[in-house]
C-alpha cells in the first residue's frame, strides 16, 4: 500500500474507522436512510448509474481519516455512497480501508463490466468478506454477439453460484426497468457464497472490427497519446484566451465607473473591492479567462472518458509516468491545470489514491494556468524573445518531472501500481448526457469551491497591498535576487506571482505591457525571472484548494518542497544558462 493513505492518516481530525462508522450511523439515523456502498473499477459506469437511480448529481464528501473522496447520491430511500474507482493495484487496499470505515452500510452494490466481470470480481472479492452484496453487470450493449436467452442463462448461473442478486444492464444509459430491478435487488442483497470467479460462465463481447484493433494499437503508442492529449488541450486554452483578449477591454470599460466609485471608499474597503487586486478589479480575469477554459477542459475530458479514448491514452502513457509517481490518467488532470489549477486539484479525486499526492504536486508546480501562461508569453514578447515560449514550456515539463522524482516517496513508484485491466473495450460515440453532467458538476464545483476562495484571496491581496506588506516583502527579497543573477527590481514580480500568477507580468512589464520595466538584459535573465516568479510558490487560490482537498499539513509541506526545488532550478537556469549561451554575457 502507498504510504499515507491508511485510514486515520489524513483528514483534519485524524478519525479512525470506528469513529467514521459512528458518524455515518448517526447521519443515517438522523436522515432515516440506510447506506449502500457502490464499488467498482474506474470507468465502469457507477456515476451514470447512480445519477439515473437517484435523479441527482453527486454530493462530494471526504471520508474523514483517509485520502479518499466519496460521492454521495441521497434519495428518499437510501444514501448511495460511490467510492473512488479502482485504477491501480494499490487502490484495492485503500478502498478496503474505506469499506472498513463503512461497516454500518446496509449493503454493497458491485458494478462490473460484463465482458470483464471475472477479472474485476477477482480484484474486488477480498473487500466483500461477509458483507451483503448485489452485483450489477454493466455494458449490456457490448454483448451484441450473445442473444438475450444466452445472457439470461448466464445471469441465472451467476445468481446460483454466488448466491446474490445479479442484474445485467447498460449502466451508462439504463432503462427504467433496469433501475427498478437494481432497486429490488438491493433490498434482497445477501453475503456472497464462496464461489471461484473462474467457475462462472463468461459474457462474450462483440467481435471488434479489424480497423478498431489497428486503431487501438496506434493509440497505445505513447508519443501519439501525448499529441492527442496535449494537442486539443493546447488549442482549447489558446482559443479561450484569444476570445478573452477580444472581450477584456470591453468588459473593463463597463466596470470602470464601478471601479472608480469603489476606489473612493475608505482605504481598506477600496483595496479589497477595487485597487489592483480587489474582487471587482479581478472579475474580468475570472469571467473571461478562468471560467471558459475550465468548461472547455471539462467538456474535452468528459468526451475522452465517454468514448473510451482516455483509457487508451492513459494506458499508453502509464509506463512513461510511473517512474515519477504518476499514472496515465493523472496527466489528464495536469493538462486540465493549464485551464485553472483549482478544478484540476478537485478533479484529482478520481486519481489513483497512491498517485493523487503526486498529481496535486505536479499541478501546483508545472501547470501554467490561464492567468500564468498568457502573462508569461506577454513578458517574452515585450522582451523581444518570443522564441522563449516553447523553451519555457519544455523547461517546465522537465523540471516538473525531476521535482516529482526527488520528492515523491518510492512506494508510490512501485511496479504493483500498474493500471489494472489493460484489455480495453471498443471505442464508442460520446455520451453527451455524461458530458453535460460532468460539465454541470464542474460548474457547480467552481461556484461552490473556487469562487469563494477566489473572492477571499482578492480581499486578502487587496489588504496586503493597502497595508504595505507587498512592498515590505519586495524590499526583503530584493537582495536575494543576486543569487539568481537578477536585478533587485525583479523581486516585485516574484512576490506578485506568489499571490496571483499574472502578477509576474505586472511586476516585470510597464503600464501598457509593451516593454519591460525591469532591466533584464539577456534571454537567460528573462527566462529565469519568469520561471522563478511563476513556479516558486503556488498562487494562494491553488494553495487553499489543496489544503481543502487534501489537508493543511500536506499543503504546507508541498509549499516547502516546491519553493526549495524551484529556487534550485532557477539558480541552475541562471548560472548554467549564462555559461552555455555565449550571448547571455
Amino acid at each position: 500500500m502507498c504510504s499515507g493513505i491508511k485510514a486515520g492518516t489524513g483528514g483534519g481530525k485524524g478519525m479512525n474507522a470506528e469513529s467514521i462508522a459512528g458518524e455515518i450511523r448517526s447521519s443515517s439515523k438522523a436522515e432515516q436512510r440506510p447506506s449502500v456502498v457502490v464499488l467498482g473499477v474506474e470507468s465502469v459506469g457507477k456515476s451514470s448509474l447512480l445519477s439515473a437511480l437517484t435523479g441527482r448529481f453527486a454530493e462530494s464528501s471526504a471520508l474523514a481519516g483517509t485520502t479518499l473522496r466519496c460521492e454521495r447520491y441521497p434519495d428518499e430511500t437510501w444514501d448511495w455512497i460511490d467510492t473512488p474507482g479502482i485504477v491501480t493495484g494499490s487502490d484495492a487496499a485503500t478502498v478496503r480501508d474505506a469499506l472498513e470505515a463503512l461497516k454500518s452500510a446496509e449493503s454493497v452494490l458491485v458494478v462490473l463490466r460484463a465482458y470483464r466481470a471475472h477479472e474485476e470480481l477477482a480484484y474486488l472479492l477480498p473487500m466483500l468478506d461477509s458483507r451483503k452484496v448485489v452485483i450489477a453487470l454493466s455494458f449490456r450493449d457490448r454483448l451484441a454477439s450473445m442473444d438475450t436467452e444466452s445472457q439470461q442463462r448466464r445471469i441465472a448461473t451467476w445468481r446460483e453460484k454466488l448466491g446474490v442478486p445479479v442484474e445485467l444492464l447498460d449502466s451508462r444509459a439504463p432503462e427504467v426497468t433496469d433501475l427498478t430491478r437494481v432497486r429490488t435487488a438491493v433490498m434482497r442483497a445477501r453475503p456472497l457464497m464462496p464461489a471461484i470467479p473462474d467457475e462462472l460462465p463468461a459474457f462474450s463481447e462483440a467481435r471488434r472490427q479489424s480497423w478498431g484493433l489497428v486503431l487501438e494499437r496506434v493509440l497505445g503508442f505513447a508519443p501519439l497519446s501525448l499529441l492527442l492529449l496535449f494537442g486539443p488541450a493546447w488549442i482549447a486554452v489558446t482559443q479561450a484566451n484569444a476570445f478573452a483578449d477580444r472581450l477584456y477591454d470591453s468588459l473593463g470599460a463597463l466596470l470602470e465607473p464601478l471601479l472608480s466609485w469603489l476606489n473612493q471608499l475608505p482605504a481598506p474597503l477600496a483595496s479589497s473591492l477595487g485597487g489592483d487586486y480587489g474582487v471587482v478589479a479581478m472579475f474580468p480575469f475570472l469571467l473571461l479567462y478562468a471560467l471558459p477554459t475550465i468548461l472547455i477542459f471539462t467538456g474535452l475530458i468528459a468526451i475522452y472518458k465517454s468514448t473510451g479514448l482516455i483509457d487508451r491514452l492513459s494506458y499508453g502513457l502509464h509506463p512513461w509516468l510511473m517512474p515519477f509517481g504518476l499514472g496515465g490518467r493523472d496527466l489528464v488532470r495536469v493538462v486540465m491545470g493549464f485551464g485553472c489549477n483549482v478544478p484540476a486539484v478537485v478533479a484529482t479525486r478520481s486519481c489513483s489514491s497512491c498517485s493523487r499526492s503526486a498529481c496535486v504536486s505536479a499541478i501546483s508546480f508545472g501547470s501554467a494556468c490561464s492567468y500564468q501562461l498568457p502573462a508569461t508569453l506577454a513578458v517574452f514578447a515585450a522582451a523581444g524573445f518570443v522564441w522563449l515560449g516553447p523553451v519555457y514550456l519544455a523547461m517546465l515539463a522537465v523540471t516538473t518531472l525531476v521535482y516529482l522524482r526527488l520528492t515523491i516517496p518510492s512506494t508510490v513508484r512501485q511496479t504493483h501500481n500498474k493500471i489494472l485491466l489493460p484489455a480495453l473495450g471498443n471505442l464508442r460515440p460520446p455520451d453527451w448526457k455524461a458530458v453535460l453532467r460532468e460539465s454541470l458538476q464542474s460548474l457547480r464545483d467552481f461556484a461552490v469551491m473556487a469562487l469563494p476562495i477566489f473572492v477571499g484571496i482578492c480581499v486578502i491581496a487587496g489588504l496586503l497591498q493597502w497595508s504595505g506588506a507587498l512592498e515590505g516583502l519586495t524590499n526583503l527579497l530584493a537582495p536575494v535576487m543576486a543569487v539568481f543573477n537578477l536585478p533587485p527590481e525583479a523581486a516585485l514580480a516574484v512576490v506578485l506571482g506568489s499571490v496571483r500568477k499574472d502578477g509576474l507580468a505586472i511586476g516585470l512589464l510597464d503600464g501598457d505591457w509593451g516593454a519591460l520595466k525591469v532591466p533584464l538584459d539577456t534571454p537567460v535573465q528573462v527566462l529565469t525571472a519568469v520561471y522563478l516568479a511563476g513556479v516558486l510558490l503556488p498562487c494562494l487560490v491553488t494553495l487553499l484548494a489543496v489544503a481543502r482537498e487534501m489537508r493543511p499539513g500536506f499543503a504546507l509541506k508541498m509549499v516547502g518542497r516546491q519553493a526549495g526545488c524551484a529556487a534550485f532550478f532557477s539558480i541552475c537556469i541562471a548560472w548554467i544558462g549564462a555559461l552555455l549561451v555565449p550571448f547571455a554575457n
